[in-house]
């Protein structure tokens, strides 16, 4: 099968220099849709959709490979070197921060840079690392999601996308969830949730921007400044938004940030 098809791999932009944009669980590449064009006219865009989301092939979808992050991690290396793409800035949200990590770790020479949009390396609090939930809550939040997707979908999304005075930005992103197979989210939200990458962070050496919201029901701020402090050299964006998908709700800022990084 043609990793291009599989991922449906969509390709724009008038640069040379490579950008590829990964999305967060439940969603798929047209949540980039605010924040992409505005690179294209010096950057070549690359967008794609995780296995099991979107326009991807549902019938390449591998518990098996899926069990953990790395799965998704080979997936991103195996797109950019099918393309023969290289000198890469890889923006990945929420959980394809950390999936781009791992694609910079196992292979850097493909990266230049790594932006990091509300990422977290671990969701569960842990001593004196606060994720934000402990483990009781992802438990309850995964056996909420288990008898009742499209009710976890219902009710969650819009905690997760924060700013409840733009209603129609929690419904896309139910809509989003609504959309995924239910089967394969279950598996997707476990293992986003119940990973543990911190430990990967220490081999990490690809110059990185976090972009972090200031109130951030799922990443905390307390976790951007964790994920900064363990990366020597890299860039902590605080942006004056609320909510997990400044891609969608604070497009502006999200690109702003991104650019004053990339002419660094």
């Amino acid at each position: 099968m043609s990793v291009i098809r599989r991922n449906n791999v969509t390709i724009t932009g008038a640069g040379s220099k490579p950008m590829v944009f990964a999305h967060g669980f439940g969603c798929d590449q047209n949540m980039w849709r605010l924040v992409a064009p505005a690179f294209e006219s010096d950057y070549r865009i690359v967008l794609f959709d995780h296995v099991g989301s979107g326009q991807s092939d549902l019938t390449a979808y591998s518990p098996t490979k899926y069990a953990s992050l790395n799965g998704y991690a080979e997936d991103v290396i195996e797109i950019c070197r099918e393309l023969d793409l290289t000198g890469i800035v890889f923006v990945g949200h929420s959980v394809s921060a950390m999936v781009g990590a791992l694609a910079a770790i196992e292979a850097p020479g493909l990266f230049d840079r790594l932006v990091m949009v509300g990422p977290s390396p671990c969701y569960i609090n842990d001593g004196e690392y606060q994720g934000g939930f402990s483990r009781a809550d992802i438990e309850q939040l995964l056996d909420f999601m288990d008898s009742n997707y499209l009710g976890w979908a219902s009710a969650l999304a819009p905690q997760i996308m924060g700013n409840p005075d733009r209603p129609e930005l929690g419904a896309e992103l139910t809509n989003s969830f609504c959309r995924t197979d239910p089967e394969i989210a279950k598996q997707f939200a476990r293992v986003t949730f119940l990973s543990d990458s911190r430990r990967d962070l220490e081999r990490l050496s690809t110059k990185s921007l976090i972009i972090q919201c200031s109130a951030d029901a799922i990443a905390p701020v307390s976790v951007g400044e964790y994920v900064h402090r363990q990366l020597p050299g890299s860039t902590l964006a605080v942006l004056n938004a609320t909510g997990h998908c400044p891609n969608l709700s604070a497009p502006q800022d999200t690109v702003e940030a991104i650019r004053r990084f990339l002419q660094e």
